[in-house]
């Protein structure tokens, strides 16, 4: 085992005067710890390096540079020292946890992003006063603390470059994580101020835009995506204000004397929102550059929506008696060669399809649900190709696997959506249910078919449906189940690891609750323990990054 990994005792003082209490996360470099300073009586985060090797080096730069640091937005260094085996450095310990784990809950705004980039520009333009290159700037070293205010601390100066020299690498090594490294970098030249201000460029790129502006490619094609730039951040996100937008594509200018100052970016990243309110982050998979994409990547973009389309087309359309079969089957290829190319448009098709079926019986109904329907389709504009998910549901409940209704969800952007969404589903598959005469979803009993005639009027129709959830109120309460899982799926596989497992345990028990088959409990674990399983996997190798 490595010595990184050793624990220490938390009955013996190290350095005669911290007692470890718990880990707080480990990396390449080393521990960190939780730790109770026996003189002062306060917590402190003591991190451990082991004195061996390049980890050595390290632990020496991160502790000379923690001594000339002082600033509020860098995290603040009490002691350091060192025994046989290894090196401890003492920092305040603050509660909180790293951008990285906030970009994945989705709980970024603009502005508090501009903010995040401008605390972040404060500490490194205090740095590089110092003669300090940070050299590894990334989401993963920036800590938001756990406070009203938004507060940032810059961790993690262990391949920290001052006093001209660099002795932790060998020639033609680049220390740093490949993702925020600069063109110049990359080529062979010394890393500079300009470096880091290159990195704060993705990281407020990779915030405005909701996805990083070099991943999503082959390992070989990310250096030459950095050489050529990245894409201009106007194309990726419309509206964001004018100065924002040059503040972010000066930081990413290829040439590092064409880029601003750390302080100088700071304070026109804080002017460019007096233009106006910030909007929060678009989440919309249509909206991005599909070209930068590999193939591969672009093919499996398209195939899901455009088969929801089809396929809510087709239930659409034959739902009810009207269209032809040959017509229904053409409205169905129209509406998924549609989502193909242009997702809004496939959703479109599939969204009017059942409306002359509908007015066909009724035409207070097909008023009732053209509303619907365009009420749908605006909530759906900025992320169009998940707007036909809710057709997973009657899928999905017909094979008594409702509780996976969650999992389907996820593709949608932004929580609100994926709660509209997976509500909706358990609500789509009762009605689905009702009109083949079977038993509804969660429920399980038969619903007595709605009396709606040609003159019915849409306020009557409406509650008429309301009368069937009152007189089932196990369906709402699935509906408000599935979509608050849905909602909160994310956030729970991002606080936790045991989350996402919590949330399944969860759903697992609904179903038994409402009497679901054995079967469909078999296959409601496999499907979730798979999907848990997977995500351990991801979460131990996005870590293993991070920690490089």
């Amino acid at each position: 085992m490595s010595s990184v990994a050793v624990a220490p005792s938390t009955q013996d003082l190290v350095l005669g005067r911290y007692r470890p209490v718990k880990p707080l996360g480990s990396g390449g470099s080393g521990s960190v710890w939780l730790a109770l300073d026996e003189q002062t009586r306060l917590d402190v985060a003591l991190k451990i390096i082991p004195r061996e090797g390049k980890a050595a080096a390290r632990a020496e730069r991160e502790a000379l540079a923690a001594r000339r640091l002082r600033h509020p937005h860098c995290v603040r260094a009490y002691d350091v020292g060192h025994d046989a085996s290894h090196v401890y450095i003492a920092y305040e310990y603050v509660p909180g946890r790293t951008l990285r784990e906030a970009i994945r809950a989705g709980a970024v705004t603009d502005a508090d992003a501009v903010e995040v980039a401008s605390q972040v520009l404060d500490a490194l333009a205090h740095a590089h006063r110092a003669g300090i290159v940070h050299r590894d700037v990334k989401p993963a070293n920036v800590l938001l603390e756990d406070v009203e205010q938004l507060s940032v601390r810059l961790l993690d100066f262990g391949l920290a470059q001052f006093d001209g020299a660099d002795t932790l690498t060998a020639v033609g090594d680049v220390p740093g994580t490949l993702a925020y490294i600069s063109p110049e970098r990359l080529a062979g030249e010394e890393a500079s101020p300009a470096s880091d201000v290159w990195a704060v460029g993705v990281l407020l790129w990779e915030m405005l835009a909701d996805r990083h502006p070099f991943w999503g490619m082959p390992l070989q094609e990310v250096a030459r995506a950095i050489e050529n730039g990245a894409p201009p951040l106007e194309t990726e996100r419309r509206g964001l204000p004018r100065r924002l937008v040059a503040a972010v594509n000066g930081a990413l200018s290829p040439d590092p004397d064409a880029r601003p100052r750390a302080s100088d970016l700071a304070a026109a990243l804080r002017n460019s929102l007096r233009q106006g309110p910030a909007r929060p982050p678009r989440r919309a998979h249509e909206a991005k550059p599909e070209e930068e994409a590999a193939p591969a990547v672009r093919h499996a973009l398209r195939i899901a929506p455009a088969g929801l389309a089809c396929l809510g087309a087709a239930l659409g359309a034959g739902l009810l008696p009207f269209w032809p079969s040959g017509l229904v089957a053409a409205i169905a290829v129209a509406a998924g060669g549609a989502a193909w190319f242009k997702p809004r448009l496939g959703l479109a098709i599939a969204l009017a399809a059942p409306v002359f079926p509908l007015g066909n019986v009724s035409q207070g109904a097909a008023i009732l649900y053209g509303t619907l329907a365009l009420a749908w389709f605006a909530l759906a504009w900025r992320d169009a190709r998940s707007g036909l998910l809710v057709v997973t549901g009657p899928l999905l409940a017909g094979l008594g696997l409702l509780a996976l209704v969650p999992l389907a969800m996820q593709p949608a952007h932004g929580w609100l959506r994926r709660a509209v969404y997976g509500a909706s589903s358990v609500l789509l598959a009762a009605l689905a249910a009702g009109l083949a005469h079977r038993p509804l979803p969660a429920a399980q009993d038969l619903v007595e078919p709605l009396r709606i005639g040609p003159l019915s009027a849409p306020g009557d129709i409406a509650l008429s449906l309301w009368a069937v959830l009152t007189e089932h109120p196990a369906l709402p309460i699935a509906a408000l189940a599935v979509g608050a899982a849905s909602a909160l799926l994310p956030l729970a596989r991002a606080r936790s690891p045991y989350g996402f497992a919590l949330v399944g345990f969860a759903m697992l028990a609904g179903s038994t609750i409402v009497g679901a088959s054995m079967a469909s409990m078999l296959g409601t674990v496999l499907v979730w323990g798979t999907a848990a399983a997977v995500l351990a996997v991801r979460r131990v190798a996005t870590l293993a990054d991070s920690a490089v």
